[in-house]
């Protein structure tokens, strides 16, 4: 008779053990190898949470991204909420900082490199109608007579042929420098053309229109069924410079978009209403001073004017000659990132499609005898709150103190006509790619 014989467990569990777990992973693998049987959950797009918000957010800008441009323009500036409205020829003090931040700019005192701001000659050598021999290489000096006659012709036209009556209050500029300078842009478009094939095809809009609107920072609602909510800060600039040169071909860089990392802007921790801007609701607007379907859709130079009340010699009367400088760097930041702006919108781009390439242009501000020279370089268009993150891009301002062009009008001659003032014209309207 077979006796029972008992095995240990310890053999069994060595046994059977491996081939358990190798099962059990097989049948983990599996399951996470099969696809979910149900849609994910997302938030609802009518709810009021933070969860619906964000997703409306980014359907939002989903659709925006899918249409075209002219289509995206109007998504962008569809909803209208209170936004402060930015003058480019303010009253304010010490105005340019405050811009700065607003539109991330870096100030740059003097011009690009490619630029030559030749020396301020004495009167003896400016009256012998001279150029400097290495200014305006490409220009011959018989060339230069001309321009130079044609910048005195102007200048006697208004001031000494022509006799107007008196002009209405704070309506002088307007009235004796505006078409001076009308007739200065004409003529050097005109008389370049032949040296700068650029021009031909140019497109010269005066008395435009000029349009941006953005966002920036962001801050608290304290009134109102949305009180407490975050919602941003929005911004619209309507620039109306004196006139304007559009070109068919893009400007070249002044310099590279990695030479803005290591550039300063302002931080301003104030509320804008501080400086003091003012909030209006009314339609947002985008426009470069031309429709979209135009072929010259980029900026070439702007031409801008001091009105009456910013003039140099009212302000040295109310004791701020110290916000001369000032105020022509503030009228310059705002008018040329206004454009450089509107013209990267025009070709797609927007707060959450930065821009691929930088936009370029220029600036002439004068109230009739000074002059200053002002490029601007659009590096980003990624402002808001959302997008401004670990961006390390700034846009670039660079500008010059003012420069006198000449002293007086008598007996018919233009006495102390400055060549540099001149020559730096012609480089401004020379610049293309």
């Amino acid at each position: 008779m077979a006796t029972r014989t008992r095995l240990p467990l310890q053999s069994l569990v060595s046994k059977n053990l491996p081939a358990f777990r190798n099962q059990r992973c097989l049948v983990h693998t599996e399951a996470m190898a099969k696809e979910p049987v149900y849609p994910p959950v997302i938030p609802s797009l009518t709810a009021k949470s933070k969860s619906a918000r964000l997703r409306q957010i980014q359907e939002q800008v989903s659709k925006i991204r899918a249409a075209p441009v002219q289509d995206k323009l109007s998504l962008i500036t569809r909803i209208q909420r209170k936004k402060f409205v930015v003058h480019p020829q303010t009253f304010a003090r010490n105005a340019d900082r405050w811009y700065q931040h607003f539109t991330k700019t870096a100030y740059i005192p003097g011009l690009p490199d490619k630029f030559t701001v030749v020396p301020e000659k004495s009167e003896e050598e400016s009256s012998s109608a001279v150029a400097a021999p290495n200014a305006l290489p490409w220009i011959e000096d018989e060339a230069f007579q001309d321009i130079r006659s044609l910048v005195i012709q102007a200048i006697l036209q208004e001031h000494w042929h022509m006799k107007k009556r008196r002009a209405f209050l704070y309506r002088e500029q307007e009235h004796n420098v505006g078409p001076f300078l009308r007739n200065l842009v004409s003529g050097l478009t005109h008389s370049l053309g032949k040296y700068n094939p650029l021009l031909l095809l140019s497109s010269i809009d005066l008395d435009p229109q000029v349009n941006f609107y953005w966002r920036r920072g962001q801050t608290t609602v304290i009134k109102g069924h949305r009180k407490g909510r975050l919602e941003p800060i929005r911004f619209q600039i309507d620039d109306h410079p004196h006139s304007q040169i559009r070109i068919t071909q893009q400007l070249p860089l002044f310099t590279s978009v990695e030479a803005s990392y290591a550039a300063e802007v302002p931080e301003i921790k104030f509320s804008p209403s501080v400086m003091p801007l003012f909030r209006r609701q009314y339609d947002n607007n985008i426009f470069t001073g031309a429709k979209l379907p135009d072929p010259a859709c980029y900026g070439h130079t702007q031409f801008h004017l001091v009105p009456d009340r910013c003039h140099r010699d009212k302000m040295a009367r109310r004791q701020q000659s110290d916000q001369i400088e000032a105020f022509l760097r503030a009228n310059a930041l705002a008018s040329l990132f206004t454009w450089t702006g509107a013209q990267a919108m025009y070709q797609g781009f927007w707060n959450h499609e930065d821009i691929t390439r930088p936009f370029v242009s220029q600036a002439v501000i004068t109230d009739g005898h000074f002059f200053s020279f002002f490029c601007y370089q659009l590096n980003t268009v990624a402002l808001s709150v959302e997008t401004d993150v670990d961006n390390p891009r700034k846009n670039l301002l660079w500008g010059t103190e003012s420069m006198r062009l000449y002293e007086s009008v008598q007996d018919g001659e233009v006495v102390g006509l400055k060549d540099n003032v001149i020559q730096l014209l012609v480089q401004f309207l020379m610049n293309r790619p």
